[in-house]
């Protein structure tokens, strides 16, 4: 297939809101592909390359000379083949090589084709279809029901492998994938609730309400003297957390999977702000400030997996290989157990509670209300869509942000609201000296982002509005803080801020 046709897919499913019209815009090209062709185009489609990251950044390739020809007629196998290549240099005078290669493929590509190209081997690809659409699309293609295909999907987490079996075994081949202790899965994640008493009416009292701590999530394997440990965007980070990984080792058991949060604390026992304990996970990290691990979840216990399992009978194994290690959390407390627990999780410094269905399966990569999160206050994680230039004091520095929320469907980011309240001096200098870095254009008031920075928003509540494309606006929205540890797939979707409306 031509690459031409890919790069027109994407820019028909980046140009529509309709899922509908997005699932069939990626249905209709999956279908045409040859076998050895799916595992690169899905990826391509999903804003990813098949390789991983290559370590190709926009100084690699800004300035690489090339004039753009009238009608492409670069091939998938080709453009496929010079990425590996790229992929695979390595040594004195690799930088050199990288761009000779580039510079040859993109001296046969179209513009719209290098400017796709650049985006996608700079890993700024924005016009792709999310996952959700795109294991639609999958499931379509290959004429298989949607839920082997998002299964698949949740316990691979990587979307090509999951095309190549639909399309190669069909439902045989997908429910072959298991849970396999060493490879991550994308994390359970969890809803926003109104109220304490909503989550625990909602769900029915027959719960689990535990802390909810300002740390960083982590996937923990173990698998005989083996441990791996990931985030929850799923980047190893073994070698930089040496304690946890001599903790995990001597637990007594033979392999293990556990989901929890990990936090540095003072010597009092609180947590320390939250960008201390990310600071361990660079590779520059101090070894000074230790980390403790919290686990909430067992994913997988001695060969026996959990994941579908409910909830209930995860924590009675996690109680069994990690009880001094569990987050702090109360069983099918009444409402005024649960009211209490919620006080003393504020007291002991940390944001709230989890309140979570005893009977729910483990539904990685899936946002739901098996899973409900209650702060003192409405949280919500946004993308920054721009930010203008400031005034008066901020003159200088950009200021106030445009954030938007995730559309479920896989649409560009839906803008809900403005604000420049909570940015401190360092922050202002920080987004000032960031923000070109994911530019996409600018005028002389805002500069216009790629929606990639993640910011987590306090606000008072949402109200409807013609202002904003969403139909909402946040209500006295102030910055807490940017969430490095998240992805813009992470944000919360308009859906979550639509429930935020009184009433």
């Amino acid at each position: 297939m031509l690459f031409s046709q890919i790069v027109a897919t994407s820019r028909d499913v980046g140009a529509t809101r309709s899922r509908k019209v997005k699932v069939g815009a990626l249905r209709e090209v999956l279908t045409r592909l040859e076998p050895s062709e799916v595992e690169p185009v899905v990826a391509w489609l999903s804003g990813e390359l098949r390789q991983g990251r290559i370590g190709i950044g926009w100084r690699t390739v800004a300035d690489i000379p090339a004039t753009p020809v009238d009608v492409g007629s670069v091939t998938v196998s080709e453009v496929d083949g010079t990425v590996s290549a790229v992929a695979e240099v390595t040594g004195s005078g690799s930088a050199v090589r990288r761009r000779e290669l580039l510079a040859d493929l993109f001296s046969r590509t179209t513009t719209d084709e290098r400017d796709f190209l650049i985006r996608l081997v700079t890993g700024d690809l924005r016009q792709g279809a999310l996952e959700g659409v795109m294991t639609d699309a999958i499931a379509a293609a290959a004429d298989l029901p949607v839920e082997p295909v998002r299964r698949a999907f949740m316990l691979s987490g990587r979307l090509p492998a999951t095309a190549v079996a639909a399309f190669d075994g069909g439902v045989d081949a997908l429910t072959a994938f298991r849970l396999e202790v060493g490879r991550p899965i994308r994390p359970m994640l969890a809803s926003p609730a109104e109220s304490l008493t909503d989550a625990w009416t909602e769900l029915g009292g027959d719960v689990s309400v535990e802390y909810k701590l300002d740390g960083a999530r982590i996937q923990v394997h173990r698998n005989g003297d083996e441990v791996h440990i990931f985030t929850r965007t799923l980047r190893e980070i073994t070698g930089s957390v040496p304690e946890l990984v001599e903790l995990v080792a001597g637990l007594p058991c033979t392999s293990a999977v556990f989901d929890g949060e990990t936090l540095a604390l003072t010597d009092s026992g609180r947590p320390r702000p939250f960008q201390e304990t990310m600071s361990r996970f660079g590779a520059e990290s101090s070894r000074d400030l230790l980390l403790h691990p919290y686990f909430f979840d067992c994913l997988h216990l001695d060969g026996i997996d959990l994941l579908d399992a409910p909830l209930e009978q995860r924590l009675d194994a996690l109680e069994r290989v990690a009880p001094q290690h569990r987050i702090p959390g109360l069983i099918r407390p009444d409402s005024e157990g649960a009211a209490t627990h919620f006080d003393d999780a504020l007291a002991a410094g940390h944001e709230g509670v989890m309140v979570k269905s005893l009977t729910a399966p483990y539904a990685a990569g899936r946002r739901g209300r098996a899973w409900q999160k209650v702060k003192p206050e409405h949280t919500l994680d946004l993308v920054v869509l721009g930010a203008e230039w400031g005034y008066g004091r901020r003159t200088g520095y950009l200021s106030n942000l445009h954030l938007g929320a995730r559309d479920p469907d896989g649409g560009a980011p839906i803008m809900v609201g403005k604000t420049f309240k909570g940015l401190t001096d360092a922050l202002l200098q920080w987004q000032t000296d960031e923000f070109p870095r994911h530019e996409r254009r600018r005028d002389d008031h805002t500069v216009y982002l790629h929606p990639d920075l993640v910011v987590e928003i306090e606000l008072d509540g949402v109200q409807v509005s013609s202002r904003y494309p969403g139909g909402l606006a946040l209500r006295f929205a102030r910055v807490l803080r940017y969430r490095p540890d998240k992805a813009a797939a992470d944000a919360d979707t308009i859906d979550a801020v639509r429930a935020l409306l009184p009433g």
